[in-house]
């Protein structure tokens, strides 16, 4: 045993944990590390060759091996695996102690863990770290949140490890209480905002100008060089010309369009809508990520609505002249468009809660007295009446007539309004839904495809079951 004791404990030796681990050791700060999962623990004996960097067989000899006032950093799942690991921790601790929480834990858990923690006078850091497998190995962004003297302990360590720009660490005490995780969360919810516009972006290269795959790397390659250059952008540009060693394909090609994830951006949603602040790119991000889940019901609805506009269709739109007819057909579309929505939201809950909600049942106590009673809703609970399992409104044989008649009508009005620069998030939305539902190919397998090259998050196959992680090229991670 060392004779001063290791510096720090890492808790939890996966991709991030691991590489964070090595990065200290790096740097000169003994490091122990445990893990329940014995291939991980080996993993890191492995690779740490000569560095100071050794397991532990449990979190016993963790805590023994550590120097007073010991650090403890967790890297495990956010939620109840974070609890689980305290749980066990705890009783090994003492007053003075740190535990540092550097996973993606929901903010208001801090709260409720660091309330915890102090009862034992042991302080938590809650701690934001972006880089993905890259930059926990080689240098990421950490946003540490908590008392402040407890980061003054630590901050050697991190200021050590962390990025650097122009000399500076790309790491600094954040604030008080879970600010940390709160300002991560939002890091990741931007990030879902610009995924999701790379992914839209690539959609109208592939679908709308035809563009094959090498043209649209070279199209990526020739906008990093230009006002986007950015990590996401260099990125997409290594991902379109990865060759798939199975099928001699580009990698992208089979990977398969549904985009997983982990909560942040689903929270920074639901903080915003608390907050009565809106972040209408963000939230349609998280839209889009659950809608792509929803891959057999795309289908469905493009077999039922066809796929992209046809000629005539376009033409159409060509010399658009607006009127009251047009608006009128257009809201009515939106307005099934919005209850269409709210009952698959219904439809969800009442299987996950256990509540045996019957949808036809509500549409027909909604038809009076309520404030969104309306005509159409003797439709809807017809449509359900003769399918209590309709997975979405918008796909029932009555309804689906109502919404193509009108849909020259809606991308008129939406058209125009663009054009003017009229603001119409409401509409615009509803259309998006609707083009979003009717696509049995979304872009989401650029955003597997960047996740797995970040954040070893994998992917699954559009022709073999199961999920894959690849070796992309190397390059610095953002995450």
């Amino acid at each position: 045993m060392r004779k001063e004791g290791y510096a720090i404990g890492m808790i939890g030796l996966g991709v991030m944990g691991r590489n964070l681990a090595l990065n200290m050791a790096e740097h000169g700060f003994a490091v122990v590390g445990y893990d329940r999962d014995a291939f991980k623990t080996a993993a890191l004996s492995r690779e740490a060759g000569t560095l100071d960097a050794r397991p532990a067989e449990d979190l016993k000899e963790l805590i023994a091996l550590l120097r007073r006032p010991r650090a403890v950093m967790l890297m495990v799942p956010a939620g109840a695996p974070v609890d689980g690991v305290l749980q066990e921790l705890l009783p090994l601790l003492e007053c003075g102690d740190l535990v540092i929480d550097g996973g993606n834990s929901h903010y208001t858990d801090t709260n409720l863990r660091a309330r915890m923690l102090a009862e034992q006078e042991v302080d938590l850091l809650g701690m934001g770290i972006s880089g993905g497998e890259q930059g926990a190995r080689h240098g990421p962004s950490m946003m540490p949140g908590g008392p402040r003297q407890a980061w003054d302990r630590v901050r050697p360590l991190f200021e050590a490890i962390a990025a650097r720009v122009d000399g500076d660490p790309c790491v600094t005490w954040i604030g008080e209480g879970a600010a940390g995780h709160y300002v991560k969360m939002v890091h990741n919810g931007i990030e879902y905002g610009l995924m999701e516009l790379l992914a839209e972006a690539y959609a109208l290269l592939r679908r709308e100008l035809r563009l094959d795959d090498g043209q649209i790397h070279d199209t990526f390659e020739r906008w990093s060089q230009g006002d986007l250059h950015s990590y996401l952008v260099e990125i997409t540009v290594q991902i379109f010309s990865q060759v798939d060693e199975k099928t001699g394909r580009r990698l992208i090609d089979v990977i398969l369009d549904e985009a997983k994830q982990k909560g942040t951006g689903k929270w920074a949603s639901q903080d915003a809508m608390d907050l009565q602040l809106p972040i209408p790119t963000i939230d349609a991000a998280v839209a889009m990520r659950d809608l792509s889940v929803y891959r057999d019901e795309r289908r469905m609805a493009e077999e039922i609505y066809g796929g992209e506009l046809d000629a005539a269709s376009r033409v159409a739109l060509t010399h658009p002249k607006a009127s009251t007819h047009h608006l009128e057909r257009a809201l009515y579309a939106a307005f099934l468009i919005t209850y269409a929505q709210g009952f698959a939201l219904l439809r969800k809950a009442s299987l996950a809660y256990g509540y045996g909600l019957d949808l036809a049942v509500i549409a027909c106590i909604w038809r009076g007295g309520c404030i969104i009673r309306a005509a159409l809703l003797e439709d809807i609970r017809a449509a359900y009446r003769l399918q209590p399992d309709l997975p979405n409104l918008l796909l029932a044989p009555d309804i689906v007539p109502r919404i193509t008649d009108r849909i020259i009508d809606f991308r008129l009005v939406v058209q125009l309004a663009v054009g003017a620069a009229i603001p119409i998030p409401a509409l615009t939305a509803s259309l998006g839904y609707l083009d979003g539902y009717r696509s049995g190919w979304l872009p989401a397998n650029l955003i597997q495809a960047q996740r797995d090259f970040f954040g070893a998050h994998t992917y699954e196959r559009l022709d073999t079951r199961g999920t894959f992680h690849t070796h992309w090229s190397a390059a610095e991670g953002v995450e």
